[in-house]
């Protein structure tokens, strides 16, 4: 089968190697499309860690049942199906209380087991989900990044959600936005520096967009909102300003959720948080349950995707590369099938 492969820092290529073999209660799928996300082309450019090559990467993807390693199987040929990215243990007391994405013992599909920049890739049954006939292969590949933003936008003490504010309008940025618009129906305002990410943004029901180049982010969420500032509030880029700035947006008692990883250590002001009784948590992907409500929310709302770039696996190389060199390109999915 054909892959993407990552064979060393700085490198992608093409390469045929055998299918994988699926093993008892794994389903071999033929993978239809798969997304890029942020988190890979950081990887490939910052030379990052937590992705060492040699591997194959991907982990936002739908395609169809090819067998399954075991007879007894629910899952039979030519299913369609989409998959999470983590696969979880079931067993331990995260994903015994449904947090399945923060599990123990978690394997990313592209990071800890071979990802699907393939043809082919083997998938434990329990991460997958059913790929609804109404879903393009270019939309469904979003149910993962949304379960994402549904994750997101699940914290908060208070509870309180009608001021949205999100900075970065990256892929997971606007799967924030989705999520905020679709289950709570909040005014959002999000910001980026792209102006091609902001219209993006506008297109999938953004109250206000903010290019931070031109505008100070604090003053126009005060002018939106009459003199109010956010009661939830995500950081979908992760640097130490944007940190900083998240926990400035929030109103007393409001809550910044951290979804970045662009930086690890900050330093920041943290009287503002004590004083004004302010929360920061942070997310990471999303459970199970996450991700069978995303695929909920892109059935019933599914959006336009002409702003979505769509290469064959051949020119997976050149796509990354063009991605990196263009932040104007918002999104970019390789086609399998």
């Amino acid at each position: 089968m054909k892959t993407l492969n990552y064979p060393h820092w700085g490198a992608l290529e093409v390469k045929e190697i055998p299918r994988p073999v699926p093993r008892d209660r794994e389903v071999l799928i033929r993978v239809s499309h798969c997304g890029i996300c942020g988190s890979e082309l950081d990887t490939f450019r910052s030379r990052s860690p937590r992705r060492t090559p040699p591997l194959i990467m991907g982990h936002e993807f739908c395609g169809w049942v090819e067998h399954a390693g075991n007879a007894e199987s629910n899952w039979k040929k030519g299913m369609p199906v989409i998959a999470h990215a983590v696969v979880h243990c079931g067993s331990c007391s995260p994903c015994k209380r449904g947090d399945t994405n923060l599990c123990s013992d978690r394997r990313v599909f592209g990071m800890h087991r071979p990802g699907a920049f393939a043809e082919y890739v083997s998938v434990p049954e329990h991460v997958l989900v059913s790929w609804p006939e109404a879903l393009s292969p270019v939309t469904a590949v979003f149910a993962e990044p949304l379960a994402n933003g549904v994750n997101a936008m699940r914290q908060n003490p208070t509870g309180r959600k009608s001021r949205v504010v999100i900075i970065g309008a990256g892929p997971i940025g606007l799967m924030c936005l989705y999520a905020a618009k679709r289950l709570y129906d909040a005014s959002v305002i999000i910001s980026d520096l792209v102006p091609e990410r902001l219209a993006v943004a506008r297109t999938l029901g953004a109250d206000l967009t903010v290019n931070v180049h031109e505008r100070d982010i604090n003053s126009e969420v005060r002018d939106h909102w009459k003199g109010e500032l956010g009661e939830h509030v995500i950081d979908a880029v992760g640097t130490s300003e944007t940190k900083s700035a998240s926990v400035d947006l929030i109103e007393a008692g409001g809550t910044a959720v951290w979804v970045g990883l662009h930086e690890d250590r900050i330093q920041f002001d943290t009287y503002p948080l004590t004083l004004h009784q302010k929360t920061i948590c942070g997310t990471y992907s999303g459970s199970m349950s996450d991700l069978n409500t995303a695929v909920q929310i892109l059935e019933n709302h599914p959006f336009d995707t002409s702003w979505v770039s769509c290469s064959p696996l051949e020119l997976g190389g050149n796509t990354f590369e063009a991605v990196l060199r263009d932040s104007s390109n918002v999104k970019a999915i390789l086609r399998l099938s």
